[in-house]
């Protein structure tokens, strides 16, 4: 599929993007990074190879645009394109990728009746082994939900939800997620050494035995629960550290904490949302 992309803003993940489409089986036709910082635009450069601008309203020549700023920024940088909008006659698509602002919000910014699709990926797409759940309006059509879906799938899995509220949920569970198993990374490395092991048998250890569960539950047939059940045997050893878990009520601790990032995902794009 041949398109031409541009990317307002170019950090951490707007790199990971750019990199993906670029090593993909279909690479655009151009790519064009809007980015105010002189550094960060000569580094993208000479990685990637990438036209780069100052000029945000340069990105408006692009079949898909890409919101790659920090949340606190969007609204700005909205406001900024809609006059130009107007006055150039185009009709981009615009895929947001910042956290916690809602298509509604983004759409009145761009002066209404723009094709949006919001999408929460998360830190691994920097290693392209994200999962991303993707959003879009009704001004959306089919093409365009391929555009995204080609773009998106470069830095891991893509998934759609036809609710965006469910994006909120999305956030709690693959959007924060992967900090929830740093942390049980770091608690185990850490009981490790309480339990005599040096540091680093105890890091290499915790991260081979994250990454072959992961494998093992992905190529599975089964279920989480199930793969559990076959690998802990009565009276054994892994059944003494489940009771532990359990009787610290650790599905109920799993629970309260993506129900609060779910509820603090809600209430930022309240926040975020408002006009200023």
């Amino acid at each position: 599929m041949t398109l031409s992309i541009a990317f307002i803003g170019g950090g951490n993940m707007a790199s990971s993007l750019i990199g993906g489409l670029l090593s993909s089986s279909e690479p655009p036709a151009s790519t064009l990074v809007a980015e105010p910082d002189k550094d960060q635009r000569q580094r993208l450069e000479q990685q990637f190879g990438v036209r780069t601008s100052a000029d945000n309203i340069d990105a408006l020549q692009a079949d898909v645009v890409m919101l790659a700023v920090k949340p606190q920024l969007l609204q700005q940088v909205c406001r900024q394109l809609a006059e130009a909008l107007v006055q150039q006659g185009k009709r981009p698509l615009f895929i947001s990728i910042a956290a916690g602002i809602r298509s509604d919000d983004i759409n009145r910014w761009l002066g209404g009746h723009q094709a949006i699709v919001r999408c929460m990926p998360n830190t691994p797409s920097l290693l392209k082994v994200g999962a991303t759940a993707l959003f879009a309006n009704t001004q959306v059509d089919d093409l365009q939900k391929l555009l995204a879906d080609t773009i998106l799938q470069a830095v891991g899995i893509n998934l759609w939800v036809n609710n965006e509220n469910e994006l909120d949920a999305v956030t709690a569970v693959s959007g924060s997620g992967p900090a929830y198993f740093f942390l049980m990374m770091e608690y185990m490395q850490q009981a490790g050494i309480k339990l005599g092991l040096e540091a680093e048998t105890a890091k290499k250890l915790v991260l081979q035995t994250a990454l072959g569960a992961a494998m093992m539950a992905d190529k599975s047939d089964v279920d989480a629960a199930t793969l559990r059940a076959r690998v802990t045997s009565k009276g054994g050893t892994t059944e003494q550290a489940i009771k532990s878990f359990q009787g610290a009520h650790f599905e109920q601790i799993v629970e309260n904490a993506l129900k609060a990032a779910r509820d603090r995902s809600q209430t930022l794009a309240d926040e975020l949302g408002k006009d200023t």
